[in-house]
């Protein structure tokens, strides 16, 4: 971690109602929950990681999971032990359905101040599909809410290109967020990931309703999206993340720039910084917890692994690349030894630009970034100076 550089603290709340059919992540759906004894062992993880990283957090992130159905007093403990800076960005992953008001009041006087909420479609039928146990009166409802709580942010997901969703469906969830609007959006392409209930069914296969949303049909969504969005003052600054001015996800930002986080809770990525002791190169270290709650509850330690120098190239251009400000090629030789000879062609037809050391791409070509990145790190090569 370079001085003075921010970085945050992520930690997994893996408490759901249900298992969403599209849902990878680590959740725990039990009707009795060990609460207490989760976050002593977040804890516990905590005190041992802390050493790693200097100063206070700028940012701390309450994922999931479903946040919003933890106890609030566990959240505030952990809020407490963690004790990010005063001006933090402190976010909770919010599920409209069976959300009273008293428990969103709580998260707020624990020092929750902003909220994710979790609506991914106002369309009956598209959240039918989504396996969303919240109805849209409830995801509105949320909504209304918390802006009358007064958090600082306000953001919602959104998924499209659902089996069986047409355009006419998305248009109409862009619709009600226009109409709201939020100071931020995150928008989803469907995935079917291999082991959720979606995949099982066989979703993503040619086979009628189960089929997935063609190529053109998912870029014409994202294009309606990216347009309607800006026209409401909410824009672009990461592939799937839009946001009005001054209301980016600081959290998130820490992944897209190649910053450090700590990753608390059980299944939890974190980044830890390199120390003196490491190769030449700054590098960075990746970290990992058991993914089974009771698992992480009995032995909460991370598991690290010090990312080499050809790994890492590929994750920070894979992550930076993405964001509308760009890949800092000078860092990128800091940390990793390599220059990138960017391609003539994509600077030719205005896929790339170069301006100050800094390497951009094209907002409308923010939807193939994962090509483009795979092209730079084949165009990448090592200094013959900092190699003798």
């Amino acid at each position: 971690m370079r001085p003075s550089e921010p970085w945050g603290v992520y930690v997994h709340i893996p408490w759901c109602a249900i298992r969403c059919p599209y849902c990878a992540f680590a959740v725990d759906a039990r009707a009795q929950r060990p609460e207490r004894a989760y976050t002593d062992a977040v804890l516990q993880q905590w005190d041992s990681e802390r050493e790693y990283f200097s100063d206070t957090p700028s940012s701390l992130y309450f994922g999931g999971g479903t946040p919003s159905q933890a106890d609030p007093a566990e959240i505030a403990r952990i809020i407490q032990a963690v004790a990010p800076a005063p001006d933090a960005e402190i976010t909770a992953e919010v599920n409209p359905g069976k959300l009273d008001a008293g428990r969103l009041a709580e998260l707020a006087s624990v020092g929750i101040n902003r909220v994710s909420l979790g609506v991914q479609s106002f369309q009956p039928d598209v959240a039918r599909r989504l396996g969303r146990a919240h109805s849209c009166k409830e995801a509105d409802d949320v909504y209304a809410l918390a802006r009358t709580l007064g958090f600082r942010s306000i953001s919602l997901d959104l998924i499209f290109a659902v089996p069986g969703q047409t355009l006419a469906d998305f248009d109409a969830d862009l619709d009600r967020i226009a109409a709201c609007p939020p100071n931020h959006v995150s928008l989803y392409g469907l995935t079917i990931e291999p082991g959720t209930p979606f995949h099982r069914a066989g979703y993503g296969k040619k086979s009628s309703e189960a089929e997935e949303a063609d190529d053109d049909l998912w870029r014409r969504m994202y294009d309606r999206a990216t347009e309607r969005l800006a026209d409401v003052g909410i824009h672009v600054y990461e592939v799937s993340n839009f946001a009005a001015a001054g209301h980016r996800s600081r959290h998130n930002e820490h992944y897209w720039r190649a910053r450090s986080w700590a990753g608390l809770g059980a299944s939890a990525h974190g980044c830890r910084p390199a120390v003196a002791s490491d190769p030449p190169r700054l590098g960075a270290w990746r970290t990992q917890t058991r993914s089974e709650v009771d698992a992480y509850i009995h032995d909460p330690s991370s598991i690290a692994e010090h990312v080499g120098e050809e790994s890492l190239l590929a994750e920070l251009i894979g992550s930076t690349l993405r964001h509308v400000d760009g890949v800092d090629l000078e860092s990128v030789f800091e940390r990793t030894g390599f220059r990138i000879a960017v391609p003539e062609a994509l600077l030719r037809q205005g896929t790339l630009s170069v301006e100050n050391g800094v390497l951009k791409l094209h907002p409308k070509d923010l939807p193939v970034v994962d090509f483009v990145a795979a092209r730079l790190c084949e165009a990448r090569h090592r200094s013959i100076i900092d190699s003798a």
